[in-house]
């Protein structure tokens, strides 16, 4: 194989995979205009059309498609086996890239990684913060967290982070003239803030739980956001109820900021768990990641 077919497909795979060429150029480290030509001369040689441009996207046609799963997996497979040669290093190297939401990234990724990291210089580790579930596998990275143990087949899950509990809370001021909710069905005729799906683009039912009973209920109020510090920054300043992990909120709990209610309703439930593709070998940097985040409690 010529040596500018094998440069071209690797720029091919990572068009098709990123879905931009902007994206594409920065993480081949080329100009746009460089790898647009090189998909015109691959295009050109193969005599077919491999991918479909617009002004917003890029996308495989069917024979992109086809060329992609085809030479996608072995572009990867080459990917963790250079990773692996690591193991020939003293010490694990590589970057190691995760998905996370917000707050598991603060509250369980960050503490891990700030212990970590000073010990592997030659480790780097790249946490996307996002509220939605990304396919992982189509988004190249090599690890996602959520709530609970329960993933896609073919994945495995870490434990990664204690049972968590969720608290209701609002300010004493919003308190002041209204009654408050004695169990989840009351919620409809209080002021709530909600927290919106970013790929379904519905707001997250607020969930409950007692004495193997369990509900979801649909809330309504003036603000909804994206970002839980937002959501407790509005709580705090009496705008409505929030629903929050409860570490979120506990110091302005106890300082009397804010007063949580329905507390009965809110049971433990598995915490952050770690998951990624269980037929991946582990690059050696990714093996000490995973066993610095695996919670032993």
């Amino acid at each position: 194989m010529a040596r500018e077919n094998l440069t071209d497909l690797l720029s091919f795979t990572t068009v098709a995979q990123e879905g931009s060429f902007t994206r594409a150029a920065a993480r081949l480290g080329v100009t746009q205009s460089a790898l647009s030509h090189a998909m015109n001369g691959l295009e050109a040689r193969l005599g077919l059309q491999l991918l479909n441009r617009s002004t917003r996207s890029v996308s495989p046609t069917e024979a992109g498609e086809r060329l992609l799963r085809i030479v996608g997996p072995q572009f990867e497979q080459i990917e963790v086996e250079l990773s692996a040669l690591t193991e020939l290093r003293e010490t694990p190297a590589g970057t190691v890239r995760i998905t996370a939401p917000e707050h598991a990234a603060e509250t369980v990724l960050w503490p891990a990684l700030e212990r970590l990291l000073p010990d592997y210089p030659d480790i780097t580790v790249e946490v996307v913060t996002e509220q939605s579930l990304t396919n992982i596998v189509a988004e190249r990275f090599d690890a996602g967290v959520r709530i609970g143990e329960h993933v896609e087949k073919d994945m495995v899950a870490v434990r990664i982070g204690p049972p968590m509990r969720i608290a209701v809370v609002g300010a004493p001021a919003y308190f002041q003239g209204r009654p408050k909710p004695k169990q989840p069905e009351d919620l409809t005729a209080q002021r709530c803030i909600n927290l919106r799906r970013p790929t379904r683009g519905g707001f997250y039912p607020w969930e409950f739980g007692r004495a193997g009973r369990e509900l979801a209920v649909r809330v309504e109020g003036q603000l909804v956001f994206t970002s839980l510090h937002l959501i407790r920054n509005a709580a705090l300043a009496g705008l409505g109820l929030a629903y929050l992990p409860e570490d979120q909120v506990q110091a302005q709990v106890a300082e009397g900021r804010l007063v949580r209610v329905l507390e009965d309703w809110c049971e433990p439930f598995p915490g952050y768990h770690l998951y990624y593709p269980s037929r991946r070998q582990a690059a050696p940097a990714f093996t000490v990641l995973v066993e610095a985040l695996r919670h032993r409690g």
